[in-house]
C-alpha cells in the first residue's frame, strides 16, 4: 500500500538540493538535481518508516487515493 508524506526542498547555496519532513521525522535527503534527492528521500523514507514499524511507532500517513494532485518539475 502506498502512501503520501509531504517533503520540503530547498536548494543550498552550495548549489545542491535538501529534503526534510515534518511527516517523517529524521528524514533528511540531499542530493545534485531534485530528481536525485526524490529518490534518496524515497529510500530513507522506506527505511526510517520501516524502522518504526518495528519499534511499534510507525507515522500514521494517509493512504494515496486513486487521483491526486502531484507537482510536475520540468528542465527548461
Amino acid at each position: 500500500m502506498e502512501k503520501i508524506a509531504n517533503l520540503h526542498i530547498q536548494k543550498l547555496p552550495e548549489g545542491v538540493y535538501l529534503a526534510t519532513s515534518d511527516d517523517i521525522p529524521g528524514l533528511v535527503a540531499q542530493g545534485r538535481t531534485i530528481t536525485e534527492t526524490l529518490e534518496i528521500a524515497r529510500d530513507v523514507a522506506r527505511k526510517l518508516l520501516e524502522a518504526q514499524s518495528e519499534r511499534q511507532s510507525g507515522v500514521d500517513l494517509p493512504v494515496a487515493r486513486d487521483a491526486f494532485d502531484y507537482p510536475l518539475i520540468v528542465g527548461a
